[in-house]
C-alpha cells in the first residue's frame, strides 16, 4: 500500500491514508454540544480520543477531510438526517451479552414469582428493556419470564419490548442470531431450551421466545412521546452513565410514569446516587439498584 501511495502524484494522493489533525478544544466543544443536545449523551474531556477515532473512521469512509466540513454535513447537508443516524450508531453501540447482570435478573425472577397469581392468569406481564442494544437484554428478560411462568405452572402470558436509539442494532436484535460467545457463563439448560444452531456458526433464539419480544427505535430524550404505559418491569442498565445527573433524574421520572402500580424499575449500580425518585420505593438489595412503584402514587 505504501509503494502504491508513493507512486501517486500529490494531486492523486489518497487522502484517507493521511492522519487527521488532532481535534482542538473548540471543535471538541462543538461536537460535544451537538451530541448532548440531540441525544442527551455527555462526553467527558477524557473521551475526546474516542470521539476523534469514531469521527475519523466515518470521515474516511465518505471522503471528508476536516471535522468542520463533517460537522456542517451533519447539521445542514442534503443527507444530514441519514448521516447523523449513521454516526450515532457508531458512537452508542455497546458490547453486551446474555445474563450480563445475573443479580438483576434474579431480582426480576423473585419479583414475578412472589406476585399474586390471579393477575398473572388474566393479564400479560409487560417488560421493557431501555437501551437494549443488539437484543441480548430483552431476550434474557423473556427467558426469565418464561422460566417463571413454567415454575408457576401458568400460561406464558408476557411480552417484552426492546428500545434503542440505533436502527442497525435494532435490526440485528430482530434478526435474533448471535455469536456463541454472547452465551458465555449462561446455564447449559437455558442454552439448550432457548437457542438452536444457525448459519455461519451462530446460534439463534427459538421462536417461542422471539415471538414474545418486539423492538422499536426510541431516543430516551423523547420518553414523553413513548407509547409504553402500564409496564410491569422496566430494565434500564448501563445507559444512564452517559448522561448528566439532572438528565438521569428526568429520564428516571419519565420511566416511573410508565410503570404500572407495583411495577419494578431496575437500573445499573451507581447510575443514580443520593436521590429518591418520587412515587417509588427502593428494593432492599446490596447488589441491584431497583425500585417498586407504590400502589398509591404519592407524587
Amino acid at each position: 500500500m505504501a509503494q502504491m501511495h508513493n507512486n501517486l502524484s500529490p494531486a492523486e494522493g489518497i487522502w484517507s491514508l493521511r492522519r487527521l489533525p488532532d481535534m482542538d478544544e473548540a471543535q471538541f466543544s462543538q461536537w460535544r454540544t451537538l451530541l448532548e443536545h440531540r441525544t442527551g449523551i455527555t462526553l467527558s474531556t477524557e473521551r475526546r480520543s474516542f470521539l476523534e477515532t469514531n469521527l475519523g473512521i466515518r470521515m474516511r469512509e465518505i471522503g471528508c477531510s476536516s471535522y468542520q466540513a463533517y460537522y456542517e454535513k451533519i447539521v445542514s447537508g442534503p443527507d444530514a438526517i441519514r448521516e447523523w443516524s449513521t454516526l450515532v450508531d457508531r458512537l452508542t453501540v455497546q458490547e453486551t451479552r446474555f445474563f450480563r447482570d445475573p443479580d438483576a435478573f434474579r431480582l426480576v425472577s423473585d419479583y414475578v414469582l412472589t406476585r399474586p397469581r390471579e393477575p398473572l392468569k388474566k393479564r400479560p406481564l409487560e417488560a421493557w428493556s431501555v437501551g437494549c442494544s443488539t437484543g441480548e437484554e430483552p431476550y434474557t428478560l423473556a427467558m426469565v419470564l418464561n422460566e417463571c411462568m413454567s415454575q408457576l405452572a401458568l400460561q406464558p402470558l408476557f411480552g417484552v419490548t426492546g428500545s434503542d436509539i440505533s436502527k442497525p442494532v435494532i435490526d440485528k436484535a430482530r434478526n435474533g442470531q448471535f455469536n456463541p460467545r454472547k452465551l458465555l457463563g449462561m446455564d447449559e439448560g437455558m442454552k439448550s431450551r432457548y437457542f438452536r444452531p444457525a448459519e455461519r456458526n451462530t446460534v439463534e433464539i427459538v421462536n417461542s421466545i422471539r415471538d414474545r419480544v418486539c423492538f422499536t427505535r426510541l431516543n430516551v430524550l423523547d420518553l414523553d412521546k413513548a407509547p409504553m404505559h402500564g409496564m410491569n418491569i422496566i430494565f434500564c442498565q448501563n445507559l444512564l452513565i452517559y448522561f448528566r445527573r439532572w438528565r438521569r433524574r428526568e429520564i428516571v421520572k419519565r420511566l416511573a410514569e410508565r410503570l404500572a402500580p407495583g411495577g419494578l424499575l431496575v437500573l445499573g449500580q451507581g447510575e443514580l446516587t443520593d436521590w429518591q425518585p418520587p412515587g417509588l420505593q427502593r428494593v432492599p438489595s446490596e447488589h441491584v439498584l431497583a425500585w417498586i412503584k407504590r400502589q398509591t402514587d404519592e407524587e
